[in-house]
């Protein structure tokens, strides 16, 4: 009787649980990265196979009349537990936290789901073979020999899933998860001995009845224990991924913030670099115009033909010979020469000490060798 309650309340709450969280994950998966959520999906078949499970075993109980003591019913039991820590296995990896990862979670990282899943199943196949050939035929094993298959791997899951189960709530800042995942620990440790322990010791000090009695309400509560976990820690993922999520939002308009100011100083910078460019462009155009005017105003000057040949020949020989050396080339008074000099000075508006220069340079500018008389040999 109380094996049918077990199975039943197991079947009915595992299958919904399972049902929920098939939901929950197709509804997630259209908004995050599959790999971030992929512990849902584990959790969620973890889950579903208890529910299966017992719901196979009430269906051989009740209408294919398998004892429920028979060791077929015990080997789907095993098998189940053992799919059941698989999936558990799977969804370790999934859970975050800021710790170093336990020596499980490790292992299973290091290979892909299809590889451990075979490696997995590959070595408990082998085991179970050996194990049920050794059982089905021999009456004097009990169900307990055949659940010692089980009993190691369940240990290390539930070692493994208290160590992540930990770290993940203090990473939430949520320590006193500590007690349920403590007490989540101890129900499976009791669960495990429950199954292993042979009834002929137990009723030396306690009837059968209410070690069956016990052994439901431990199974019934560490089911009940992990599914509420999980549900805190989906919730509270989900709500910090939520935050997460706003404050990378944030982070981003930070930044485009910051990047948006760097631009503007630059556009200042350079338009205050332009400005300045402007402005000196500004003085060298009027500087120019300056000089346009003058060389229009220089254009409009009228020489004498005299005036001319005094420019052509110091256009010539000026940079070779001296005032004196081309007045006597030209066979004129070097006072003359120089009267013409001064008065084309004047004309052109030209003074200083470089005026001798400035007098070559506008004769060549302006075309003016062509009357000179002498030469510069």
């Amino acid at each position: 009787m109380y094996a049918h309650i077990e199975s039943t309340v197991t079947a009915i709450v595992c299958l919904l649980t399972a049902f929920v969280i098939q939901r929950i994950y197709e509804k997630e998966r259209k908004q995050q990265n599959l790999n971030t959520i992929s512990g849902i999906k584990w959790f969620g078949l973890a889950i579903f196979s208890w529910g299966i499970g017992a719901l196979v075993t009430l269906i051989l109980i009740n209408y294919a009349a398998f004892s429920a003591t028979s060791k077929w019913l015990v080997y789907w039991s095993v098998f189940i537990s053992l799919i059941n820590s698989l999936f558990i296995l799977l969804s370790l990896p999934s859970i975050e936290h800021q710790k170093e990862r336990n020596m499980i979670v490790r292992i299973v990282e290091r290979f892909s789901v299809k590889e451990f899943m075979m490696l997995f199943c590959g070595i408990f196949f082998m085991i179970a073979f050996v194990f049920i050939a050794t059982s089905y035929n021999n009456q004097e094993i009990s169900n307990s020999f055949i659940w010692l298959i089980d009993i190691p791997i369940s240990l290390v899951v539930a070692l493994a899933l208290l160590y992540e189960l930990n770290k993940a709530f203090t990473n939430r800042k949520m320590k006193f998860m500590y007690l349920p995942c403590f007490s989540l620990f101890v129900l499976i440790v009791i669960a495990v001995s429950h199954r292993i322990i042979p009834h002929e010791m137990v009723e030396e000090f306690i009837s059968l009845s209410n070690w069956s009695l016990i052994g439901i309400i431990t199974s019934l509560s560490f089911k009940f224990i992990f599914i509420l976990l999980f549900s805190i820690l989906l919730y509270s993922w989900k709500f910090l991924s939520e935050k997460e999520q706003q404050q990378s939002e944030f982070a981003l308009l930070e930044t485009e913030r910051t990047a948006l100011h760097s631009e503007n100083e630059k556009l200042k910078i350079a338009n205050e670099s332009h400005i300045d460019t402007i402005q000196s462009l500004t003085k060298k155009l009027d500087r120019k115009k300056k000089k346009v005017a003058k060389l229009k105003e220089a254009s409009k000057i009228e020489l004498s033909d005299r005036q001319k040949e005094v420019l052509a020949n110091l256009g010539i020989c000026g940079a070779k010979k001296s005032y004196t050396e081309i007045a006597e080339a030209m066979h004129i008074s070097v006072d003359g020469f120089q009267a013409h000099v001064y008065q084309i000075k004047k004309i052109l508006n030209i003074s200083g000490s470089a005026g001798k220069e400035q007098l070559i340079a506008y004769a060549i500018e302006n075309k003016l060798l062509q009357f000179a008389t002498i030469s510069c040999d």
